[in-house]
């Protein structure tokens, strides 16, 4: 793998810190209901998008899941119009209609979100053989979770894409929890990333709060898929900061457990150390890239809060009579 680039380590921290800072923003905004419906933050995991989106082409797709927002900023979406879209406003991706859960972008190759578990997972197939039919070496790029792995659509969509060898990136974000269901007690192997043997495929495990680790992985299997040898399964062992939506306590983790990941496995304050130690990034530059960061999240609130809302006589227009 070759030697990463300083522009390259630059990137990675300004996805990791403007994703961090949107999602704060974010529950901030629900926890003043300007934000209805759910909100699942990605806070804690944001090295998982920020290393995957990096080792693919704006071409390439991507299928998300409820918790979005960091895979739609990661492949380049809007600030702007991702915000919206959360507050409901016509300028939204969906024109304010999808909300938290459903912000997809075609242009870029974002497949959209999905509100249902492993919902996104039999879509990864249909979009793996649309990317083998068309043959411009495009791949594709699922992510789910580990409560995901235990839905039935795991296991058939990964067999599929291995007997049709699809170009086809399985990334599982394992943050232990299925809402309060820890992986322990609900997942019968030790790492799900064992789980691709079943279909022959390469099944690895990686630490989801290093974006330098989870982008080398994801770039060997992304070179795999492009020269036509299949499907490949990564596991990036991560943890949510919060609870599964900011209404959740979270009362069923132990503290010390909690504690460990924010201060010994943050992405963020981990590569900014990094960064500062290899003089990638002198505290000032960060300083003021996260100054840079913080005003276009508040410029896309303020972008959204102006915006208008959807017109009544215009919600059916996407809808066709057949």
């Amino acid at each position: 793998m070759p030697k990463l680039t300083s522009k390259q380590k630059v990137d990675f921290l300004k996805t990791i810190i403007t994703i961090r800072r949107f999602e704060e923003k974010t529950i901030q905004l629900y926890q003043v209901a300007k934000i209805w419906g759910y909100l699942h933050p990605y806070v804690g995991e944001e090295a998982i998008a920020a290393g995957t989106c990096a080792a693919l082409e704006k071409r390439d797709y991507i299928i998300s899941t409820h918790r979005g927002h960091g895979h739609s900023i990661a492949k380049g979406a809007d600030l702007n119009r991702m915000m919206a879209e959360l507050l409901g406003k016509s300028t939204g991706y969906c024109k304010g209609r999808g909300g938290s859960m459903h912000i997809a972008d075609t242009e870029l190759g974002m497949l959209g979100a999905n509100g249902i578990v492993g919902g996104g997972i039999p879509i990864s197939v249909g979009a793996g053989f649309s990317c083998k039919m068309e043959g411009a070496s495009r791949v594709t790029v699922c992510y789910f979770s580990d409560g995901a792995s235990n839905n039935g659509v795991f296991h058939e969509a990964l067999n599929m894409a291995s007997v049709f060898n699809l170009p086809v990136i399985y990334v599982c974000e394992n943050n232990m929890y299925a809402i309060s269901m820890s992986a322990c007690e609900s997942i019968a192997c030790k790492d799900i990333a064992s789980r691709a043997s079943s279909y022959d495929i390469p099944g690895a495990i990686v630490d989801g709060s290093d974006p330098e680790a989870v982008y080398n992985i994801t770039a060997s299997a992304v070179k795999r898929a492009r020269s036509g040898k299949g499907p490949s399964l990564i596991e990036a062992k991560t943890y949510r900061f919060g609870g599964h939506h900011p209404n959740d306590p979270a009362e069923y983790r132990e503290k010390e457990e909690v504690e460990y990941y924010k201060t010994e496995k943050d992405p963020v304050i981990n590569y900014k150390k990094k960064l500062i130690e290899e003089k990638v990034l002198s505290e000032d530059d960060i300083k003021n890239m996260e100054q840079q960061i913080v005003k276009a999240v508040e410029d896309s609130v303020k972008f959204a809060e102006e915006s208008p809302e959807p017109q009544l006589d215009k919600f059916l227009e996407e809808v066709k009579s057949i």
